[in-house]
């Protein structure tokens, strides 16, 4: 099974998504939108940028 995106309100009426992998798994999650269209608009990003972003080790 593929990973896919849920998309949701939050206790606050916010809208947030996560993204699941193909197990279940939630592997990641948003920040709060105030509009659907803006978590929609975060999910086009994620989907966009993330097969090519770089992996960068950052001190702490």
């Amino acid at each position: 099974m593929a990973g896919k995106f849920e998309w949701f309100k939050d206790k606050k009426d916010k809208f947030r998504f996560r993204l699941k992998a193909g197990n279940g798994q939630i592997i990641a999650v948003s920040e709060a939108y105030e509009s659907k269209d803006s978590c929609m608009n975060g999910i086009e990003s994620v989907k966009k940028n993330a097969g090519d972003a770089a992996v960068v080790e950052v001190d702490s």
